[in-house]
């Protein structure tokens, strides 16, 4: 999912694009990710969700490594997106399998062990991306993770078969997808992942190229700073029981969206690069105290229909990526990647506080 982040001046220089052109490897992603994810939760709902999983990580390793052999930008275009489509399915029917075997009291810890898993690949594709950028060949990554998941791929395959079926139905996508919407406060989950998505993960995308361009890293050392982002949100998942008894849920939701601000602000604005490890923790921290916030929201939904409700929760998130990362590659060709960073943390701010005060409300009602 991040591994072309830091490779995005290596990609810029390599095709002779501009950086906004160079970022559709991102955004592609995204937008295939989004939008597959939303056919991918009632297909798992129909033949089992591990199953689904399975054939995914299949398809998505082969998209991974016609990225490696695949000549041009075009073609690498194609095959990232591919990949988008098809490795789709992983977490949003992982975090449903989860929500179907967890009770929901213990769902929020659970959930934030298994985002360790999820946060290792975020910061460990945006290092390796960022040290892939400085070699020669720079598309090994890609025979990496055509490898992984095709072992994955085998090893969940294998424990499918010893899950039991799902009912067999009729296919009723629109009717999942309805159900879910009917819900008001799945519509705000729905729409706050969207917002998050958009200005975290378009900032989050150009971090590396701020760090290489402004503060004058190489790209190697600017894309270990995600691991530091990566760090943050391990750092969470192993405090968040006592977080979750010190500030509660909407306690998370205000602190989340400050820390990112905070540490948003300080990697545009602060002018020692030392301090960006920091400012990638304290982000990292902040993202999932929100994140998780919401995650384990979206996995009681639509108990009924889970599998729909975390692809519709998913599809929204990474719709708002791809919008955000759009966006933000215009922003940055045009005004710099400064006031792209600086002016995604002030808005995380508000939108924190407006999650917290829907989410008062809602709890205020279900208690009522």
């Amino acid at each position: 999912m991040r591994v072309t982040d830091a490779l995005l001046p290596r990609l810029a220089a390599e095709f002779q694009v501009g950086l906004a052109s160079a970022s559709w490897v991102i955004t592609g992603f995204a937008v295939a990710y989004g939008v597959m994810q939303v056919l991918f939760g009632p297909l798992g709902d129909r033949i089992g969700k591990l199953r689904m999983i399975a054939m995914g990580c299949a398809g998505a390793a082969a998209a991974s490594a016609a990225c490696y052999v695949v000549p041009g930008f075009d073609g690498l275009l194609a095959a990232r997106i591919a990949a988008g489509g098809f490795v789709a399915c992983v977490i949003p029917l992982a975090m449903a399998w989860i929500g179907d075997v967890v009770p929901y009291e213990e769902r929020q810890p659970v959930i934030a062990r298994f985002l360790i898993g999820q946060i290792m690949g975020v910061a460990v594709g945006a290092a390796v991306g960022g040290y892939a950028a400085d070699t020669v060949q720079w598309r090994w990554p890609f025979v990496i993770l055509a490898a992984w998941l095709a072992l994955s791929g085998v090893a969940i395959g294998m424990q499918a078969r010893v899950e039991p079926a799902p009912a067999a139905g009729p296919s009723r996508f629109f009717h999942d997808m309805a159900g879910v919407l009917a819900n008001p406060w799945a519509r705000v989950v729905v729409v706050v992942v969207f917002v998050e998505g958009v200005l975290v993960f378009g900032a989050l995308a150009f971090v590396p190229t701020h760090l290489h361009f402004v503060r004058g890293m190489d790209l190697s050392r600017a894309g270990m700073m995600l691991l530091a982002y990566g760090m943050g949100g391990i750092g969470f998942a192993l405090a968040v029981r006592r977080v979750m008894r010190w500030l509660g849920e909407t306690g998370l939701a205000v602190g989340g969206a400050m820390l990112l601000a905070a540490g948003f602000l300080a990697v545009a604005l602060a002018p020692w690069a030392a301090l960006a490890p920091l400012a990638c923790l304290v982000a990292g921290f902040g993202f999932y105290m929100l994140h998780n916030t919401l995650q384990t929201h979206a996995t009681q939904m639509a108990p009924q229909r889970r599998g729909a409700g975390m692809a519709l929760f998913a599809s929204s998130f990474f719709i708002g990526q791809s919008v955000g990362v759009a966006a933000a590659g215009a922003l940055a060709q045009a005004a710099g990647t400064t006031p792209l960073i600086a002016g995604a943390g002030c808005l995380l701010v508000p939108l924190g506080l407006v999650f917290a005060r829907l989410l008062r409300r809602h709890a205020q009602g279900a208690s009522g």
